[in-house]
């Protein structure tokens, strides 16, 4: 009986259907009254009226079908009545894209994501926890919670919503108001957590308004701070302050000890076709996921192909003369050898407009040393990855087509082609013999991990 009542509900007054639905009924009965005169002898007229039943009825029927589709869309999916190719698209074909997990945090990782979303919506992007600056480190303090600010990036880098919402999103309320600092979409976060109870559960209802195509994790639900050990033996307590130190990074670690990652971090891992790290800032936003107990393990134990995007520019202070193998050596000696399987390093040149601009705040282009990575047992794709208007940053397109390639195995055995490889040479706009890079070091302590890497296994076809 509910069932009956339910069905009804179709025919109320208002609901828009009746009269499509009474269209494409008659169009049904014309079409088979036609189908059923065609066949039966007579004269000429009998056919050509029998022949123009049918194509009425085959235009009522399109006719009513059509507009009960779009009347049912008007409510589902309001100014979407036209993109119905589209909205199918990325429903049903999207939906059967790869399953890829990236990790990292800050612009980097929301810039690859940015790219991803229009190849496949089986997207996890696994985020650190460690921020404790600008209005993600106010809001951790002040409401004990977990820093929403990564979070808000990857979020809106995959929004399927208008643009009007992103922009909402990342609006931050200026310096002479009392919200001075803080982005909208922070001080959203903030209240679905409280609203909620749970930082997770904020995320995932925020990922609803905002429609992703994918979804985005913390790495853990734990309150931890990221600490570096520096080579004087001094130790660093908090991000933003690390980002800040003169002194080489000797290595990172969290506080406290012991953190356990999410049960939806690990299950990605265990199930990904891809696993990407990066691109972002090494001992800052890629390295700390990698600290959280048991995420190497999964990544090491995962059949997924590990791709690690390495940086297109030196970070001042944190990564100060390090070439694209310092950056994998510095990874996997804080993780694992089989963390990665390929790195994806830039061979274009940058502009020399730019170049200036970034040797006044201390950086400079990453060398690409891929017979160095290579040596360390690692595979390589050298490619012009970067776009360069107005800053020098991944290009998401390119990487992410290159991630997609290289998932589905179409680029798989293919190493990065001779004519691509820089020659090692002292760069101009390097600082010679800089006492902060590893390579410069005789006691290089990363040696002995790169030099353990196996070679990787043969890279997996989705």
């Amino acid at each position: 009986m509910t069932s009956i009542l339910r069905l009804l509900k179709w025919f109320y007054p208002g609901m828009r259907v009746k009269r499509w639905f009474s269209v494409a009924t008659v169009g049904v009965f014309l079409f088979g009254l036609g189908a059923a005169l065609l066949p039966v002898e007579g004269g000429l007229l009998l056919r050509v009226t029998s022949l123009v039943i049918l194509l009425t009825g085959l235009m009522s029927l399109a006719l009513g079908v059509g507009g009960l589709v779009r009347s049912l869309l008007e409510v589902v999916a309001p100014g979407h009545t036209q993109d119905l190719v589209e909205l199918v698209f990325q429903r049903r074909h999207l939906g059967k894209g790869p399953k890829l997990v990236v990790i990292g945090g800050g612009t980097g990782l929301s810039t690859l994501l940015s790219g991803l979303k229009h190849y496949t919506t089986n997207i996890t992007a696994i985020v650190t926890m460690a921020d404790d600056g600008g209005s993600s480190g106010r809001l951790r303090q002040e409401f004990d919670m977990l820093p929403p600010g990564d979070i808000r990036n990857c979020l809106v880098a995959l929004a399927d919503t208008e643009p009007l919402m992103q922009r909402l999103f990342q609006y931050r309320f200026a310096e002479d108001s009392a919200l001075k600092g803080h982005n909208f979409g922070n001080l959203f976060i903030t209240a679905m957590t409280k609203i909620t109870g749970d930082f997770e559960r904020a995320v995932q209802a925020s990922s609803k308004v905002l429609a992703i195509r994918g979804r985005v994790v913390p790495s853990t639900n734990m309150k931890v701070h990221l600490a570096a050990e520096l080579d004087d033996g001094s130790v660093t307590l908090g991000e933003t302050k690390i980002s800040q130190v003169e002194i080489p990074i000797r290595r990172i670690y969290l506080e406290p000890a012991g953190c356990q990652p999410t049960a939806e971090a690990l299950e990605a891992v265990r199930e990904a076709h891809a696993v990407i790290l990066g691109p972002g800032s090494l001992y800052t936003s890629i390295i700390p996921n990698l600290l959280v107990e048991h995420m190497v393990d999964a990544i090491v134990q995962s059949k997924a192909l590990k791709i690690y995007v390495c940086n297109v520019m030196t970070q001042s202070r944190e990564t100060n003369g390090y070439r694209a193998s310092d950056h994998v050596r510095a990874l996997v000696a804080h993780a694992n050898p089989g963390v990665i399987q390929l790195c994806l390093v830039n061979t274009e040149t940058v502009p020399h407009a730019l170049l200036e601009k970034y040797r006044q705040e201390g950086a400079f282009p990453v060398e690409p040393d891929i017979e160095r990575i290579r040596e360390l047992g690692y595979q390589v794709v050298a490619e012009n990855i970067i776009s360069t208007e107005n800053y020098v940053r991944h290009d998401p397109d390119r990487v992410a087509k290159l991630v997609i390639q290289l998932t589905v195995g179409s680029r798989g055995r293919q190493p990065a082609s001779p004519p691509r490889v820089a020659a090692e040479r002292e760069d101009p706009q390097r600082p010679a013999g800089h006492a902060g890079s590893p390579g410069d070091r005789p006691d290089d302590r990363w040696a002995e991990a790169g030099a353990s890497a196996q070679h990787p296994s043969p890279i997996p076809s989705v």
